[in-house]
């Protein structure tokens, strides 16, 4: 089942899309379900597949299926081509290793910065991979790229899949001098679910006072089970790609509880903790079409409210996915320019 869902991404057309429940599509006969979307982007979003409901049974059925190109693709760059290595790091006592996929922009530079990303999934699905546009900026200023394969939801809890990641990162930080890493420019990054793992390996790292984090890169996160659950999505929001019946889906997965219960472990859940002083600086993006923009914008502001300084980025039109589902556009490049600066500015 596991190996399965490691095949799924989000934005790839394989894990667009699980969840029909709440689709605009769905719901919307009477007017155009495309019209608050940006008109750069319509064409890639109608290519998307049709969803289906997800159950256990779904899920445990999935198997590999094809991307799918975007209508408007960007020219090939020529990091895409750049080979990955795939790195076993031990992990954390009583836990298993954890394998990461790694990308070295400069092998033998030394003190130079490195990035532990987390790839997207809804805590469910997906597997360990790098962004074309990462590798291109690891390439041009020497960083080291750590993709780590976290065990999935619902086999694996939120504890499992932090171990995983923590351990990626003590990793790094531990041997940093043969990786020729500065342990002083070490981020930690992802986008949807992987953003939400960046945030609670963030959170792990300041309360445990191991690995200093330089910056954090949350890209679209999912921070916050109670969207959709216990408290409604913003009327407009959560219409494509991922709605609140995939929210209530995946943190019940990673949860092991009911999302927005009151048996919700609160401190595991990055948009329901208020102690958040301390953290790293952060970029925060998300579109205006998202179901996790008022967890995103709220979260932004409680890092700003602790004095932590934060780039936030709020994208109107855009739905969840928009920079992988439509990358030509306008705006996703803007926006994938917009974080990688940040990134580039934080590890210099």
């Amino acid at each position: 089942m596991r190996t399965n869902r490691r095949d799924m991404m989000i934005g790839g057309g394989a894990f667009a899309l699980l969840f029909a429940s709440g689709t605009g599509v769905a719901r919307a006969v009477a007017r155009d379900p495309f019209a608050a979307v940006d008109p750069q982007m319509i064409e890639d979003l109608r290519l998307l597949p049709p969803p289906v409901a997800a159950t256990d049974a779904t899920l445990a059925a999935y198997r590999r299926r094809p991307g799918r190109r975007p209508a408007h693709p960007l020219p090939l760059s020529p990091a895409a081509a750049l080979p990955l290595t795939t790195v076993a790091v031990p992990g954390q006592p009583g836990q298993p290793v954890v394998k990461t996929v790694q990308f070295d922009g400069a092998p033998g530079r030394r003190g130079r910065g490195a990035i532990v990303w987390m790839h997207g999934g809804g805590y469910i699905a997906g597997a360990a991979s790098i962004p074309v546009a990462l590798k291109e900026a690891a390439q041009a200023h020497g960083w080291l790229v750590v993709s780590v394969d976290y065990r999935l939801a619902p086999e694996a809890r939120a504890d499992a899949s932090l171990a995983d990641t923590y351990a990626a990162l003590r990793w790094v930080h531990r041997q940093a001098a043969a990786l020729g890493v500065d342990p002083a420019r070490i981020a930690v990054g992802g986008s949807s679910a992987g953003g939400g793992h960046a945030a609670m390996l963030a959170l792990a790292a300041r309360d445990r006072g191991e690995v200093p984090l330089a910056y954090q890169v949350l890209i679209y996160p999912m921070l916050d089970d109670r969207t959709g659950s216990s408290r409604p999505a913003r009327a407009g929001t959560g219409d494509f790609v991922w709605t609140a019946a995939a929210n209530r889906y995946g943190w019940s997965a990673l949860l092991g509880v009911p999302a927005g219960s009151d048996a919700v472990p609160t401190r595991t859940v990055p948009g329901r903790r208020n102690d958040v002083a301390g953290l790293p600086p952060a970029f925060i993006g998300v579109g205006t079409l998202d179901i996790f923009l008022d967890e995103d914008i709220a979260y932004a502001g409680r890092l700003a409210a602790a004095g932590v300084p934060v780039d936030l980025a709020v994208v109107p039109g855009s739905f969840h996915a928009f920079d992988t589902i439509a990358p030509s556009a306008r705006a996703s490049r803007a926006f994938t320019a917009r974080w990688i600066a940040g990134l580039t500015a934080a590890l210099a």
